[in-house]
């Protein structure tokens, strides 16, 4: 079986379904990754886990080392990397709760280093990344929802913004007019480093609130909370299946 990486992003620091076997420190040529890759077995099948926020949810989005967060995972030996999101929804028909596989994703993240192809390798190299996300694992996580009966939106645009903060409604009015469906701060560089990488690379969005003036009401974290915390467990539900 094709050696599986877990990036766990806001609410998933830890993964308690997995039973752990081993934990490492990696160095890269980067610097040091988020934390620790913890290998483990999810009903008898190796996977490695890799919180992108550090354990306790302490590091910024515009502050991961996306660089030595891949690289460490290729080190290990991953191929393929199942990695969750929290995102704001500015379609209606995805409400807070929803989860969505994206196929497409626009990047208007800036100041993050988005390439291993930087002039200190010898070659550089320009990947197709006309479809960033794998067509295959994408079907296998579509799949592994309908096992699990959890409902999910194939296909969508994902559109990457700089954060911390969240965005304004106006930003979010030129969001929607790009053609993004949900927003968030962590798909990129994230899914295109993996790409350069070879390891295929598919997300799996938890929708956590519907984006700025989307829903009439202000955006509160306890609110953010709640959505954060049905989804992961439903998320979770697709994962023990895949």
């Amino acid at each position: 079986m094709r050696k599986t990486a877990i990036i766990g992003g806001s609410g998933l620091d830890q993964l308690s379904l997995m039973d752990v076997q081993h934990r490492s420190v990696v160095r890269t040529p980067f610097g040091d990754p988020s934390g620790i890759l913890i290998e483990g077995k999810i009903y008898d099948k190796s996977f490695l886990f890799l919180p992108r926020h550090g354990t306790g949810h302490t590091i910024p989005p515009h502050k991961i080392n996306y660089r030595a967060n891949i690289w460490a995972l290729k080190h290990a030996g991953v191929k393929q990397i199942i990695a969750f999101a929290a995102v704001g929804s500015i379609r209606s028909d995805f409400p807070p709760g929803s989860i969505v596989i994206p196929d497409q994703v626009i990047d208007y993240t800036w100041g993050r280093e988005h390439t291993f192809f930087d002039g200190l390798v010898d070659n550089l190299h320009h990947i197709d990344f006309t479809t960033p996300y794998s067509a295959s694992l994408r079907k296998r996580l579509s799949r592994a929802a309908i096992k699990s009966k959890t409902e999910v939106f194939n296909g969508s645009v994902y559109g990457v913004t700089q954060g911390p903060r969240l965005e304004t409604a106006a930003e979010i009015d030129r969001l929607e007019n790009d053609g993004i469906d949900i927003v968030g701060m962590t798909g990129m560089p994230e899914a295109a480093l993996a790409r350069e990488l070879e390891i295929d690379y598919a997300c799996i969005a938890i929708v956590v609130n519907a984006a700025a003036g989307r829903s009439g009401s202000p955006i509160t974290m306890e609110l953010i909370g709640k959505y954060l915390g049905t989804g992961i467990t439903r998320a979770v539900g697709i994962l023990q299946h895949f």
